[in-house]
This record gives C-alpha cells, structure tokens and sequence, in this order.
C-alpha cells in the first residue's frame, strides 16, 4: 500500500522482497529469476514441498527492498552503502520483473520503487528463504 491505495496484491505465491547491489549484473538476475520461477516449495498432495509456483497457478507480488543490504555491524544505526543507487538499481527491477514475467507467463504485483510501503504478509508454513546470487554455488 502507497498513500493508503493498494500497488500490489495476489493470493498464492511469493512476495519477493528484491534487495540489488551494485556488484549485481542481468546475468544475475536471470539467475534469480530462474531459480524463483522453479522453486518448490508449495505441498503435494502428501503435504511435501514439491510443487513449484506453476503448479499451484500462483503469483508473484515483487518488492525493492535496499534494506536488506543493511550493514549493522558497527554502531547502532545500519549503514546501506552496499545498496545499489536508483539509476543502477530501476533498470536492474525493471528487468526483474520482465524476467519473471516471462518465466511465470503472466504478469506480476509489483510495490512502487522507492515509495513509502506498507507491507502484509500472510506466510503460509512459514516458508522464508533467503537467496544471494553472490553464493550461486551453494543454491
């Protein structure tokens, strides 16, 4: 929600909150976007995580969050200097959201980049995982 409208909003599926660094390339990206795309972690019928976001015709709702790169490790106030600027991360979200687009053959949610949001979640599970395309190895 932005100035009280809703931006963005599904059912099932994944809020992706997307974090971009100034060392992430398209390349990356695609990566990520490939690995969100096929990722299961939806239950079967035998309540395994075995479905992938296709299977259960969900959706994704696509957040930047800069946040994430948060450096806390000195003082008390968190340092964002690994974030990436808007004029490098826009087109980089930009291209996320095609990527996935394409991938999940449908359109996708998406927040307002570097609007104000308030965000609700209702995590099924809870599932949360966290991916770094600066660890693509151990993914």
């Amino acid at each position: 929600m932005v100035d009280g409208k809703v931006t963005g909003a599904i059912g099932a599926g994944f809020l992706v909150l997307l974090g971009i660094e100034d060392a992430d390339t398209d390349d990356d990206l695609q990566w990520l976007a490939q690995k969100i795309s096929g990722l299961r972690v939806f239950g079967d019928e035998n309540g395994l995580m075995n479905k992938a976001l296709a299977d259960v015709d969900g959706n994704i709702l696509l957040i930047s969050q800069f946040t994430l790169f948060a450096q806390t490790k000195k003082g008390n106030r968190p340092s964002f200097i690994r974030a990436a600027k808007p004029e490098k991360a826009v087109p980089l979200y930009e291209k996320m959201m095609g990527a996935l687009e394409a991938l999940i053959g449908k359109k996708i949610a998406t927040g307002i980049f570097g609007a104000d949001m308030k965000i609700s979640l209702l995590n099924d599970g809870p599932v949360t995982i966290i991916m770094d395309t600066r660890d693509k190895d151990n993914h």
